[in-house]
């Protein structure tokens, strides 16, 4: 039984109710993968494997550290916790200590780093800067990035845009392919409404916990701007996402089941309202957060599963 809770308590420290996210994204460089793959280059189960486990593992690192940094700077403490947002409160709770967490999220780091080592000797090179980005926004995140206001751009991109990126080059590319034959249009384009709604995903979840961010030293777009702006901010972000989905098929870059990933509309259309009605309203702002984070998810699912489509 002891045992038990030990385990439901590391999964509450590492959030792994969020961790879906990171199979949601590598599931839509799979698909993109299938669809481009030459015909000579089988994709290997044992690859598609290890990619999720290694950006699962690398998603537990970035919770870890980043729940690591707000207890020590005392963010944990003046948190106004929701259901959605301001982590786990397993250490301010005393059920893990912050030595443990430090050492679990360096662990998972390592673990992360050494899958994402092999891929880039094995399948292409630019997969080390791809991982060098990603490490450096795990560690530096709290230190360095949420005081130049560039948090929330580095979450997007690692833990969106660059997941999708990587799993394509990983399942697809070879060591001395050009980096210019790496990614088509598409490709790219695709996994730019990913790194919109992980970003996203991260800035409104901040809303909650604006204050304790301050106290703590902190200086993301909400601070800077203020709520009102920031529901602003956020409003455009979920304009140009759905924006650039709708367009890709008529543009001709993607098919047209893309547009699966716009049945979420009613759903960040009642986040979006409650956000720019109710943005400094904690309570009220609740319903926001959670439609919020299943647009996230429900879009980068049926993403994936429109380009698995066009594969039939």
């Amino acid at each position: 039984m002891k045992q038990q809770s030990k385990i439901v308590v590391w999964l509450n420290q590492i959030r792994a109710n969020f961790l879906v996210l990171a199979v949601l994204l590598v599931l839509i460089g799979i698909a993109l993968a299938y669809k481009y793959v030459p015909a000579h280059h089988a994709i290997r189960w044992f690859d598609i494997g290890l990619i999720i486990f290694g950006t699962v593992v690398s998603h537990a690192s970035v919770n870890l550290f980043n729940e690591y940094s707000d207890h020590i700077t005392g963010i944990d403490k003046n948190t106004n916790r929701t259901p959605f947002s301001g982590g786990s409160g397993m250490m301010n709770s005393g059920l893990t200590k912050p030595a443990e967490v430090l050492a679990a999220a360096i662990l998972t780091l390592l673990i992360a780093g050494s899958i994402g080592i092999y891929y880039g000797m094995t399948a292409h090179w630019s997969l080390f800067a791809i991982m060098l980005t990603g490490a450096f926004s795990i560690v530096f995140y709290t230190p360095l990035l949420t005081k130049l206001m560039l948090g929330e751009l580095f979450s997007g991109l690692t833990l969106g845009t660059l997941v999708v990126l990587g799993t394509f080059i990983a399942l697809t590319a070879t060591p001395g392919q050009p980096v210019g034959t790496l990614l088509p249009i598409e490709v790219v384009m695709v996994s730019i409404p990913p790194g919109i709604l992980t970003a996203l995903l991260l800035f409104l979840n901040q809303f909650p916990d604006t204050e304790a961010d301050r106290k703590g030293g902190r200086k993301h777009l909400i601070i800077k701007f203020g709520y009102r702006n920031a529901s602003y901010i956020y409003t455009a972000g979920v304009i140009a996402t759905f924006a650039i989905i709708f367009l890709l098929p008529i543009l001709g870059v993607s098919s047209f089941w893309l547009y699966l990933g716009l049945l979420p509309l009613p759903i960040i259309f009642k986040a979006t309202s409650t956000t720019l009605k109710f943005y400094n309203k904690t309570e009220k702002l609740i319903p926001a957060l959670g439609e919020n984070i299943a647009t996230v998810l429900l879009t980068d699912a049926l993403l994936a599963a429109a380009i698995f489509i066009t594969l039939f």
